[in-house]
């Protein structure tokens, strides 16, 4: 079959694998009709993320036709028609027994090298480094998928793949990053960052009653979606103090809660953004935490700060002062997508959201290289990328 493989910072290519097979009774094999570049896998281009291997299967937001199944797997049959969630869990631990999917504790078989990092291992993830478990991603023409019988949703409407496909990460992402924050009628929540995640934040942030919405980002096409497909209102960095700006806003108190979409390859101005970029390069933080400085000191008293951008490692100047003077609450995590598909599958399916407006560009599987290169430079007004394999890109 064909994938698209890493092969070191900015070095992407698809090339021809050996087709995935059962391994444990537990798995299926699904035949991919749409996967997706996540924000995330701009961090494995860019290099940032340990525990890459040459030839690794990149992707994790896919779905598909089932074509194979483990003896164990009665919930699924071949033909049917699934997304898959980027978190393999078991169904059965400690952890998944009380919805903390993302925290499995028996889907990554390199626990002990994530434990290194983390203190504990989380869930193994597809197509997202050894750290994570190794698993091959779903940027290919088929892929296996460990417990089959706890993870994909079978989507039986006729919605269309762009309509469910972000089911698999981003849409649960950016709904559990609004869910965290505990919206209360007539809330603000702020959002730093209007790629994908950010621009389901905003939706989930309305879904779950918030009266305002305030948007951060500097390039025109994310802040004008965000504007017309969200309804956020809007604020350009480049042009104003975001601080400043917030506490206008807000009558000087802060926004009730303020969401880090951004994670860890921030951007902004000046000598903090050079120190930051000078101890990324010297690998002594593994990321620029801007975002999450600013969210923290934005919020108000007593608010909650809520974490869905990625961060792998270290960070430095981390304003804990600030979270303990006002009486933060800090959430974060993986997404527990298994906790959220069917519930979001119904929104979808009564026209609460069509989450399909974020793709700005459809390509081959094949073309997945020059996706990689425009999602990262922005070209073309490039906000999300989903590949078709077996065609020529088109819906």
């Amino acid at each position: 079959m064909k994938a698209n493989c890493w092969y070191g910072k900015h070095d992407v290519r698809v090339e021809e694998v050996d087709d995935p097979k059962i391994l444990n009774p537990r798995d299926a094999v699904v035949k991919i009709t749409s996967t997706a570049i996540c924000g995330s896998d701009l961090h494995l281009y860019d290099g940032f993320i340990p525990g890459m291997e040459k030839g690794d299967i990149l992707g994790h937001e896919f779905m598909g036709e089932v074509i194979e199944t483990g003896p164990e797997v009665k919930n699924l049959k071949s033909g049917d028609r699934v997304v898959v969630p980027f978190t393999i869990s078991c169904g059965e631990c400690f952890f998944c027994k009380r919805g903390l999917f993302s925290c499995c504790e028996n889907s990554n078989p390199n626990a002990a090298m994530a434990e290194k990092f983390f203190g504990h291992s989380p869930a193994g993830l597809f197509g997202y480094s050894h750290l994570l478990g190794g698993f091959a991603g779903g940027q290919a023409e088929y892929a296996r998928v460990p417990f089959a019988d706890v993870g994909p949703i079978k989507i039986e409407s006729d919605l269309p793949d762009d309509q469910v496909l972000f089911l698999s990460d981003i849409f649960p992402t950016g709904y559990m990053a609004a869910e965290n924050c505990n919206i209360q009628p007539g809330d603000t929540v702020a959002v730093w960052g209007c790629g994908p995640v950010g621009l389901f934040c905003i939706n989930s942030a309305y879904l779950l009653g918030a009266e305002r919405v305030i948007a951060i980002d500097r390039f025109p096409e994310r802040l004008r979606m965000a504007r017309e497909k969200a309804k956020a209102e809007t604020l350009n960095y480049d042009e104003v103090n975001v601080s400043d700006a917030l506490n206008e806003m807000t009558g000087g108190r802060g926004p009730d809660s303020c969401i880090d979409a951004v994670g860890m390859e921030g951007h902004t101005h000046g000598p903090v953004y050079l120190y930051d970029r000078l101890k990324q390069a010297m690998m002594s933080e593994t990321g620029r935490p801007i975002a999450l400085r600013e969210a923290i000191l934005a919020c108000r008293k007593g608010g909650t700060v809520s974490v869905p951008g990625v961060y792998g490692g270290l960070i430095d100047k981390f304003p804990m002062g600030a979270v303990v003077n006002k009486g933060l609450t800090i959430k974060s995590g993986q997404t527990h997508v298994q906790r959220y598909l069917k519930p979001l599958l119904e929104r979808i399916e009564k026209k609460e959201i069509d989450p399909s407006y974020v793709i700005t560009h459809h390509l081959s599987l094949e073309e997945a290289p020059k996706g990689y290169d425009i999602f990262l430079n922005k070209e073309d007004e490039c906000i999300k990328v989903v590949l078709k394999p077996g065609s020529n890109g088109a819906k």
